[in-house]
């Protein structure tokens, strides 16, 4: 088993997080083989992609490890590309994403849930970018997410925050497609069901219709976030931040 894993059942894909002990944070390793799954899902026959997350959370965001990573330029690179590459690949899959979020879904990894086309929650689920806790910026597209989904204003104080907020509080706040009482892989796989029911050529027609008009906003987006993101990992702020992560305390932030 890998940190990613791909399983096929009834021409639904279902990739999975497999990182329980860490809350399925991404790490290198984590994006290249996410990276290496959803190019087989997007060549394979499945109409519908349900991505979802072992243990007790969805997923954590980066991995904290790679902080060193943001040092290296080359690294850097490879990493923020992996990323875009990840970001695109999903948005624009001519198959229905589905979402199935348990437990946090923190930073990068609410990027993730946040690019389907349907996220349905655990009502005990949590949301929030948080990246601004250790001195830098969201990525993965999410500037671009959660604009669509709430609004420029709304994106910014959020982002701001530094808060999770609870499943109940994303939905009225529109990050939150579906909220169900009982686990978020059970009804994922009941919403696959019944799109498996539905015209299914149709709707995506109409996906790629809305999604293409997207496109050069998408790639706009990554482009800002990846220069944004050198430009706060170079910061006293953003050192701050990691150090007080480590030692387990509140960052004293000097906007520097």
């Amino acid at each position: 088993m890998g940190k990613i894993n791909l399983v096929r059942e009834s021409g639904v894909s279902i990739i999975q997080l497999n990182r329980p002990e860490t809350y399925n944070a991404l790490d290198i390793e984590a994006l290249e083989q996410l990276e290496a799954i959803i190019t087989e899902v997007k060549n394979n026959e499945d109409q519908i992609v349900i991505i979802t997350g072992e243990g007790k959370a969805f997923c954590a965001g980066g991995d904290v490890s790679m902080m060193a990573t943001l040092k290296d330029v080359d690294l850097f690179d490879d990493l923020m590309n992996a990323i875009t590459n990840i970001v695109t690949s999903l948005y624009f899959m001519p198959k229905v994403v589905i979402s199935a979020v348990n437990g946090s879904a923190a930073g990068l990894g609410m990027s993730l849930a946040l690019n389907a086309d349907y996220v349905v929650a655990n009502k005990e689920a949590k949301f929030g970018m948080l990246f601004g806790g250790i001195g830098l910026i969201p990525d993965g597209g999410a500037h671009f997410f959660l604009q669509q989904r709430v609004g420029t204003e709304k994106a910014k104080q959020f982002i701001w925050s530094l808060e999770q907020i609870n499943a109940d509080e994303a939905k009225q706040a529109g990050y939150v497609d579906v909220l169900s009482d009982e686990d978020a892989f059970t009804a994922a796989k009941i919403l696959a069901f019944k799109l498996s029911q539905a015209p299914i050529q149709a709707f995506l027609q109409t996906k790629e219709i809305l999604h293409t008009q997207n496109k050069l906003q998408l790639e706009e987006i990554l482009q800002l976030e990846k220069a944004g993101q050198m430009k706060a990992s170079q910061t006293k702020d953003h050192r701050e931040g990691v150090r007080a992560f480590l030692e387990k305390r509140k960052p004293q932030f000097q906007g520097k």
